[in-house]
């Protein structure tokens, strides 16, 4: 049984980073679920970690397989992990699906400013920008507590408007703030 720790997750992703190996640290943290008694590291948070890395790995199945995992976990898994499984769906060129989820989320209304980016970016990279700007812009205007997403909202925002041909508003001046 493993007590995971966020110094830890540090550790093996650092590893990895030196190494390139996404392969590697997705059947680590794949373990690491698995044997997953406690910690401050909550588990639904490692299965979406995870799954990112089966995703850079080229293995998108198991992203999936992950990323449902951890809807079923319950727990605080840092995004909405539907984020991840749109943009998976969409890398396996199933976008119906993919906007069906993204629907899902929407019509909840519960998303947090860290989900909106995702499905921001998500939708960017799969050429809907108006859609990924109607993300960007609700995470704004969640009013993100961590500098750095507001920041990262905001750039994201910045660029899809600059995609779009649309001229600077005055959330984009927040930028300069």
């Amino acid at each position: 049984m493993a007590h995971v720790t966020y110094e830890y997750i540090d550790r093996l992703l650092g590893q990895a980073l030196l190494l390139g190996d996404h392969g590697t640290l997705a059947r680590r943290l794949t373990e690491l679920i698995d044997d997953y008694s406690s910690g401050d590291v909550p588990r639904a948070t490692v299965m979406v970690m995870a799954a990112e890395e089966w995703r850079q790995a080229g293995q998108p199945a198991r992203a999936l397989e992950l990323f449902r995992r951890a809807i079923d976990d319950g727990g605080d898994a840092g995004i909405d992990p539907r984020c991840g499984i749109a943009d998976t769906l969409f890398e396996l060129d199933r976008p119906g699906e993919a906007r069906e989820i993204i629907a899902a989320v929407r019509a909840e209304g519960r998303v947090d400013p860290q989900s909106a980016l995702y499905l921001a970016e998500t939708l960017a990279a799969y050429g809907d920008l108006e859609a990924a700007h109607e993300w960007a812009t609700e995470g704004v205007r969640l009013g993100p507590d961590d500098p750095g997403l507001r920041d990262a909202l905001l750039r994201t925002r910045y660029r899809i408007r600059v995609d779009l041909g649309l001229g600077e508003d005055t959330i984009d001046a927040m930028l300069d703030s």
